[in-house]
């Protein structure tokens, strides 16, 4: 495992996502199912099978054996590093046997093997690379605090002399962070920053790495944002046919083809939202925000408009958008008043305008008044 090798993709951070979809996403049962057994079976991931309970006995048995051979393997090789080799040898054994534990899912034994693998390392690009591999580790087991901790060392090792790519590289394990704790503005911005260099391929494929770019972008970045930094990025038209729901989500928004929005909206709640383990307890929050977008987009452009109209526009029926705007409404997040009796939505621009006459009318009349007083004061001096 030399410094300057390419991380290896452990441990797969595919396999709790397919074991989230045999659970809970009965369209992709059956092909997460093969992909899950064929991934766990290749990385030989006993502990991890025993940690979710499986009843495939005869698997985690079979798989236990090749564990304790392979680990046998790896202390034969220890103790002839120690006794007959230098501490380059024993670094990289201990790196190698750490890597394996983390491979196979064993979240207990391989965060201290990449302890005691770092203490031995002294190339810097290689112990960032631990590092990283204890955030994968974090990611792979929703381990928030392991993953927090090691972002931090990593950012730290880095700004003591670590190489670019591996500052790129840290960047898009901040932004998958961030998107799991709901900060779509931050994961937005480090996720369109990497878009040019991006090459942390141990976390994900380039596909999804986009994907998860336009996604946070959609509630991360304004109006112009869009425009600018995704529907203007060579990287992501270069991909834009593998992703045509989140694309046409994003740049009917910024068309402001409302109908189309809510249409691709819901197919990406679908498609991206409800099926993957990291963002799934965020997929309400990520739809509201979505709407409120578009409400406040429309809205912007109007003093008033009447239900139907606004209705018509996102192709919804009126009982719907006055009940969803009303819910906006009497929780601050839309700044405008729905009259009742004429089906009419009057917006803060309406509102702001009817504020300044009344403003203007307070004024005029307390001039009057003062004129008055003055009058009859200048009456009784003179």
């Amino acid at each position: 495992m030399a410094d300057d090798s390419v991380p290896l993709p452990f441990p797969n951070l595919k396999v709790p996502t397919w074991h989230y979809q045999i659970n809970h996403v009965d369209r992709l049962k059956e092909e997460a199912s093969t992909s899950f057994w064929k991934a766990v079976e290749e990385d030989e991931m006993a502990p991890y099978l025993q940690g979710i309970s499986s009843d495939r006995t005869d698997l985690i048995s079979s798989l236990e054996k090749k564990n304790k051979e392979k680990l046998e393997e790896f202390e034969k090789k220890l103790k002839d590093a120690e006794e007959n080799q230098g501490d380059s040898e024993i670094s990289e054994t201990l790196r190698e046997k750490a890597m394996y534990l983390t491979r196979i899912g064993d979240k207990e034994r391989s965060v201290p093997a990449l302890e005691n693998a770092l203490e031995k390392t002294a190339g810097l690009g290689a112990r960032i690379d631990l590092v990283l591999a204890m955030v994968r580790i974090g990611l792979f087991a929703s381990d928030t605090h392991l993953v927090t901790t090691n972002i931090t060392r990593a950012n730290d090792l880095i700004d003591s002399g670590g190489d670019w790519d591996r500052r790129n590289r840290l960047k898009v394990y901040r932004a998958i962070h961030h998107l799991s704790i709901r900060d779509f503005k931050e994961a937005a911005e480090l996720l369109i920053d990497s878009l040019s260099t991006f090459t942390a391929t141990e976390l994900m494929e380039y596909e999804e790495f986009v994907a998860l770019t336009v996604l946070a972008a959609g509630v991360g970045c304004d109006r112009k944002g869009i425009k600018s930094k995704v529907l203007s990025s060579s990287e992501i038209k270069g991909v834009q046919s593998t992703i045509p729901e989140l694309y046409t989500m994003v740049e009917s928004l910024y068309k402001s083809n409302y109908s189309q929005f809510f249409l691709s909206l819901a197919e990406v709640e679908q498609k991206y939202l409800l099926v993957n383990p990291l963002l799934v307890k965020h997929s309400r929050y990520y739809i509201r925000e979505m709407r409120i977008k578009a409400y406040s987009q429309l809205l912007e452009s109007y003093k008033s408009l009447t239900l139907e109209k606004m209705s018509n526009l996102f192709g919804v029926s009126e009982n719907y958008l006055d009940k969803d705007l009303n819910k906006f409404i009497s929780n601050g997040r839309l700044n405008c008043k729905i009259d009742k009796v004429d089906g009419i939505i009057v917006t803060s621009k309406d509102m702001h305008d009817q504020n300044k006459s009344l403003v203007y009318d307070q004024v005029v009349k307390q001039g009057d008044i003062l004129l008055s007083d003055i009058q009859k004061l200048h009456r009784v001096v003179g």
